[in-house]
């Protein structure tokens, strides 16, 4: 499972509305790259066959299987403070992480 903290959830929710397309779901997923191994990244997509799907704080997840197996009990926050980084996701399975917060291996 994946959750999103409250301030996650808000951030996601007005860029949902402002993106006008109730259709599509948020996408939490992992791809190679970064600078260390692997990155974290999140869109907006429609939900396909294979996607696990969560609710966290009211709002709908989807992710691929191979993206799942990576980031079982992850946690993603939201920063908007004054030294605020975005979107930042805690990962218990990483065993390293870069600065930027962004990739891990």
């Amino acid at each position: 499972m994946i959750t999103l903290t409250p301030r996650a959830a808000k951030q996601v929710r007005v860029m949902h509305a402002e993106l006008n397309a109730p259709e599509k779901r948020l996408r939490v997923l992992v791809e190679s790259g970064g600078c260390s191994g692997f990155q974290y990244g999140m869109s907006f997509d429609e939900p396909k066959a294979d996607d696990a799907h969560f609710q966290s704080e009211g709002v709908d997840l989807v992710i691929d299987p191979a993206s799942l197996a990576y980031m079982t009990g992850s946690a993603i926050d939201f920063d908007d403070g004054l030294h605020g980084k975005g979107f930042e996701i805690k990962n218990p399975n990483a065993q390293s992480t870069c600065g930027c917060g962004k990739s891990f291996s």
